[in-house]
């Protein structure tokens, strides 16, 4: 790059720039912003914001020295390693998705450790934050910005977090969220006994009861029970050489975490279940407060759309090189994720200036044929005297 913008001037410029990204005092809210308002608009075109996507994605480095970077689950290698981790809040259509919040986690070690947060520039209010709590924070400024609401979309790493479910519900937001196979729930028409009277002396007790033979079942387990004809063949979307499709089912439940701490019980969800054919049981498992009346095929093309953060992620890994950052501060981090975001956004934008069929190859333009009397050098048709 620094060769190509001054190529006399090659070293000053590679200095130039890398002061911009490393040290430079410019705002990664104020530029993600203006990405925003530059290719959401063009995004719309195509159709409404059905979702806001929450995923975080890691990095694998080396050595303890660079921002972040300590021994935990990493994605992309699909285990414990050593790496840093940054949450995303990203907005979609059912074409198209962006990343409008992104932050590095930061874990409690790093978070406490005076020295390596001096070494490493990380800003005096940057507290310990769990992976939820970030997103959490991501989703309220979406929410304050105005930002055209969607579904909440989550793995279970978030699913499984009662209070960030709550919490999206305070917030208004609709959510379909995985979850693990453990978490329980009451089965249909079930839920908590009502607290049991004590007599006449002290407060009347408020909590929720159970019994030994009224307890929650968890989620796995009520799939189990479920006859064979509740799961349905769905097909959700066209893949690269065939149809997705599979077998679910959804049932309405409640949640059951920690409900004797509770006056109320909790509201009811549906639990949606995947139970792919030859599998010996369940596969993946969401929760969700979509509309009671919503259609079995809705809700699971909903859940299934997280995937389009999968090809983000590719997409800004591989071509736009989101994974490549060597600094140590965390600045230059979250500067070269911005500006990496900033030219990812260029290109979607630039992808739905066209319809969904010109993008997949099918502009439909209609090229004029030859004249009649039009006859190809050395056709057998064409005459000897010619």
């Amino acid at each position: 790059m620094a060769a190509r913008l001054d190529p006399n001037n090659i070293q000053p410029m590679r200095q130039s720039l890398h002061h911009l990204v490393a040290k430079a005092p410019w705002s990664d809210a104020v530029l993600l912003k203006q990405v925003r308002n530059y290719v959401l608009p063009t995004m719309q075109k195509q159709g409404p914001v059905v979702a806001w996507i929450v995923d975080d994605t890691g990095f694998p480095k080396k050595g303890k020295h660079s921002v972040g970077v300590t021994r935990q689950y990493c994605g992309q290698v699909g285990k414990q390693d050593n790496c840093r981790v940054a949450v995303s809040l990203s907005v979609a259509t059912w074409s198209s998705s962006l990343p409008i919040g992104y932050r590095l986690y930061l874990p409690k070690e790093w978070a406490e450790d005076a020295e390596r947060r001096g070494k490493t520039e990380v800003p005096v209010e940057v507290a310990f934050q769990t992976k939820p709590e970030i997103a959490l924070d991501q989703i309220r400024a979406a929410v304050a910005a105005n930002i055209d609401r969607g579904v909440v979309l989550t793995d279970a790493a978030y699913g499984m977090n009662t209070d960030f479910r709550d919490e999206l519900t305070k917030l208004e937001l609709q959510y379909v969220v995985g979850v693990q196979s453990s978490m329980t729930v009451w089965a249909p028409g079930e839920q908590p006994l009502p607290a049991k009277p004590r007599g006449k002396m002290g407060r009347p007790p408020r909590l929720l009861q159970r019994s030994t033979d009224h307890q929650p079942v968890s989620v796995k387990q009520l799939a189990l029970s479920l006859p064979a004809t509740a799961f349905k063949e769905i097909t959700w979307r066209e893949g690269t050489d065939r149809k997705l499709q599979s077998r679910f089912a959804a049932v309405r439940v409640r949640p059951a975490h920690r409900d004797t701490e509770k006056a109320e019980p909790h509201a009811e969800e549906w639990l949606l279940i995947e139970w792919p054919r030859g599998e010996k049981e369940p596969t993946k498992y969401w929760v969700s407060t979509l509309s009671s009346t919503v259609k079995l095929k809705a809700l699971v093309k909903m859940a299934k759309h997280r995937w389009i953060i999968e090809r983000d992620y590719q997409e800004l890994k591989q071509e736009l090189g989101l994974g490549h950052f060597e600094g140590r501060n965390w600045r230059g981090f979250h500067h070269h994720a911005t500006l990496c975001i900033a030219a990812y956004g260029f290109l979607v934008a630039e992808r739905n200036r066209f319809s969904p069929s010109a993008r997949a190859g099918h502009l439909g333009f209609v090229a004029p044929g030859p004249m009649p009397d039009f006859r190809p050098r050395g056709s057998p048709s064409t005459s000897r005297a010619t």
